[in-house]
């Protein structure tokens, strides 16, 4: 088995998990980054308002994404470039719920992607005062970043994973989550969905 896998990043419009309005994401096959891809998203009609927070933190404003492709436009791109991967993310609830609640808010059927997070992994490997992205990367050799771009928080996220995996000599996503003792995350189907 490689160590293959895509990280992603989403950044949001506001509040709403639903409300993606950029993505990053970093293809890693053998430990190697060996593709990267991040483009603007209209966010769904709903969940398109731009909070000042928001825009504080990623700097993305509503003019930026308004020629932008919308959700269900860029769904299948995201999906053809991550493939069947394990997608990889810092806090990865936060990531896989916007893309579920996207889905949900464009009527798009949410792929089912497992997942695996690396702030579980970098708490796991790195003794740190705090777990922030920027400081994990740090541990694991990644250098100053614009934090808050989705493509270079996928990079960074992408580094710590390779780098763990190197430390514990695992041999893939799998392995590395039973090395540390942490859960490669399954995707919930839409019974349990409805469920919880």
């Amino acid at each position: 088995m490689a160590l293959d896998f895509t990280a992603i990043d989403f950044e949001t419009a506001n509040s709403s998990p639903a409300s993606a309005c950029s993505v990053g994401l970093v293809r890693v096959r053998g430990g190697e980054v060996v593709a990267t891809a991040g483009w603007l998203i209209r966010p769904p009609a709903g969940h398109d308002e731009f909070q000042t927070w928001n825009v504080r933190i990623h700097g993305i404003q509503p003019d930026d994404v308004a020629a932008a492709d919308g959700w269900s436009e860029q769904l299948d791109r995201l999906c053809a470039f991550a493939g069947a991967d394990v997608l990889v993310a810092h806090n990865s609830g936060f990531d896989l719920n916007v893309l579920r609640r996207a889905c949900e808010a464009t009527g798009d059927a949410p792929p089912p992607y497992r997942s695996l997070c690396s702030l579980q992994v970098a708490r796991k490997v790195y003794q740190l005062d705090s777990y922030r992205l920027p400081i994990a990367a740090a541990a694991a050799g990644f250098g100053a970043f614009a934090h808050h771009d989705a493509l270079a928080d996928a990079k960074a996220c992408a580094q710590i994973v390779i780098d763990a995996a190197q430390r514990t000599t695992a041999g893939s996503v799998d392995e590395l989550a039973d090395a540390l003792g942490i859960r490669v995350v399954e995707p919930r189907l839409p019974a349990e969905r409805a469920a919880a």
